[in-house]
């Protein structure tokens, strides 16, 4: 007698995203058959956790019990977001698209002409319109739609900005979008925006996620990027600021032609939990992708990066290079896989994670691995979790230096080695003075 197979309870929080889906959100325009396959696929899966191999050392499950309240945006809370834009979260110089509150918003955004070579409109508009373009770069078989929280992003994705660079096009002004929510209630957003870059464009893109009034929110956004053949994308993101109990889950899907480059860099140094999924597809030969990244945690906080970069044809290079600096009870995480496929000959590519832990609860979880399937590559990958070096630390103390001041020297130089990954010199200071800025509120210094 065949057993009767045993439905998984859903959590309270699945229950709601499902519903809210179900129940037909004013927001949810356009992409409707796209959507539906989506929410189907979340439905089946459910929030990851620990049984899921690419989110062992995260528990969303576990994490997010009940569901945030989604509400709309306030124009009572747009002071709240000119205060918080007040503050260094983007370039300066930079063309910025503000999303504020689950919407796009022009009255926050800069005004003026936009650069030339780019067009500008809102994700929402896009759908509604069914644009071919969008819809093409949220296609069911793009990097990363197997994973169940990309799957719910692309169900309930609200709105977001969709940015097109037309050939040829080189874009001088760097280009900034701001992902803000007001905070000071229980919220959530569904973000995705949209960039598609034309060949031999290049374009600088800075982009940074924050809670005005930090707050147990819950974030789910999400980058696509498409490289056409010939082009340079420089790309930097930050999760600003947010509250202690809050989820910030960010995806960023890169598609590349022939003779593309892709420099993305990722600051965290906030509270709460953070999760970085990347995945990235090498679709034309002679392709150079380079993924880098540095975490700043302390207190309870947790920050994953999860990366796959799938080499899909030959005579392609990619570095990926991490570093976590870990005090207190924090919790970092590095996971990266790189595929080469069987005809991908002649790949080349390099991972590396580096940790410092200085608390004694402190934990690091390093899981890189190499799928290679072709027999003429040069591919190799090295993680190190370490503390300190005392030796050092003796030899600038009988210098003079306090142990704080020679700690804080070492760390300093530690962060700034990952800091030169930032192609913008701008967005590099800026990083640079919040990694000295953590430095100095270090507990005990």
């Amino acid at each position: 007698m065949n057993k009767p197979v045993l439905q998984r309870q859903r959590t309270e929080a699945e229950v709601a995203l499902i519903e809210r889906f179900d129940q037909g959100d004013r927001r949810l325009v356009g992409a409707s058959a796209l959507r539906a396959d989506a929410m189907r696929r979340f439905a089946e899966a459910g929030l990851p956790n620990r049984r899921v191999e690419a989110w062992h050392y995260t528990d969303l499950r576990g994490v997010m019990r009940s569901a945030a309240l989604v509400r709309a945006p306030e124009t009572a809370t747009l002071p709240v977001a000119r205060e918080c834009l007040t503050k260094p979260v983007a370039q300066t110089g930079a063309f910025r698209f503000v999303i504020f509150n689950g919407a796009y918003n022009e009255e926050l955004s800069s005004s003026g002409p936009l650069p030339a070579g780019v067009t500008v409109t809102s994700l929402a508009a896009a759908l509604a319109a069914g644009d071919a373009d969008v819809l093409g770069a949220l296609k069911a078989d793009g990097p990363g739609t197997g994973d169940a929280i990309v799957a719910l992003n692309t169900a309930l994705m609200q709105d977001g900005i969709v940015i097109r660079v037309m050939p040829g096009a080189k874009v001088e002004r760097p280009l900034a979008i701001l992902n803000l929510m007001s905070g000071g209630f229980a919220q959530a957003a569904f973000l995705r925006s949209i960039l598609l870059v034309g060949a031999g464009a290049s374009v600088s893109l800075d982009e940074t996620t924050a809670v005005c009034m930090p707050d147990a929110t819950q974030a789910n956004e999400a980058l696509t990027v498409v490289v056409g053949d010939g082009a340079r994308v420089d790309y930097a993101a930050q999760v600003a600021e947010q509250g202690e109990g809050a989820v910030a889950v960010h995806g960023l899907f890169v598609t590349m032609g022939a003779n593309a480059r892709f420099n993305g860099f990722c600051l965290v140094p906030v509270a709460g939990l953070v999760r970085r999924q990347i995945f990235a597809r090498l679709e034309g030969e002679h392709s150079t992708i380079s993924l880098g990244g540095l975490s700043l945690l302390r207190g309870k906080e947790h920050a994953d990066t999860t990366l796959v970069v799938d080499h899909a044809v030959p005579n392609c290079v990619s570095r990926e290079f991490f570093r976590h600096i870990l005090d207190h009870e924090s919790t970092g995480v590095f996971q990266g896989k790189v595929v080469v496929r069987q005809h991908a000959q002649k790949t080349d590519g390099g991972m590396k994670s580096q940790a410092l832990v200085l608390g004694e609860d402190a934990s690091m979880n390093n899981k890189p691995e190499l799928e290679i399937f072709a027999d003429d590559v040069v591919c190799g990958h090295g993680a190190t979790v370490g503390q300190l070096d005392a030796n050092q630390i003796f030899y600038l103390q009988a210098r003079g230096l306090s142990r704080g001041e020679a700690e804080s020297l070492l760390l300093e130089a530690f962060a700034n080695e990952a800091l030169e990954l930032v192609a913008d010199e701008s967005i590099r200071a800026r990083y640079a003075a919040q990694a000295a800025d953590w430095l100095a509120h270090r507990s005990g210094q």
